[in-house]
């Protein structure tokens, strides 16, 4: 209905309301009689929570080595856990140094490890990938699949995965 500026305004006072131009560009321009403190507050109600509802996409990564030692792993693997837990996805790095790079197997034994032992609380997001001179896998929080079952994909080969079957 197009009512004329003065009615419209004298119709906000006397409702206790505000008259808020909600479409400048048509015309007439489109109005709407609120409480415009109730709308913004609603507003940034709304937005507060969208952002405490919104999930944030943070990676942490834990770095070891080939030649890891048997505590040392199981720590890195409490860490891991802790991290998946606090719903962080985790890049889980091998880093080689000097000619520990002619041995991917030992890396890749090592993942396969980490990842089994996380697989109850974790997914895993990328099989083992070489980067310069480290090999990595990214875990990823709570899934339905299992993470041992494809942990060693697309590097080893059967090869690979009948050493790690014999460790």
């Amino acid at each position: 209905m197009v009512v004329p500026l003065e009615r419209a305004l004298a119709l906000a006072e006397d409702n206790g309301l505000d008259l808020v131009e909600v479409s400048p560009n048509q015309n007439p321009p489109v109005c709407k009689l609120l409480d415009y403190g109730r709308f913004k507050f609603v507003q940034a109600k709304k937005a507060k929570e969208a952002r405490r509802s919104q999930t944030r996409n943070e990676q942490r990564e834990v770095q070891l080595t080939p030649r890891i030692g048997e505590h040392d792993i199981e720590a890195k693997i409490r860490t891991v856990q802790d991290l998946l837990v606090d719903g962080a996805k985790v890049k889980v790095t091998v880093k080689f140094k000097g000619r520990e790079i002619t041995h991917p197997d030992l890396a890749v034994k090592v993942l396969r490890r980490v990842a089994e032992a996380v697989a109850a609380s974790a997914k895993l997001e990328r099989a083992p990938t070489m980067e310069a001179k480290s090999l990595s896998i990214i875990l990823a929080p709570a899934g339905n699949q299992p993470v041992g079952a494809g942990a060693g994909a697309g590097t080893g080969g059967k090869g690979a995965d009948a050493q790690n079957e014999n460790a």
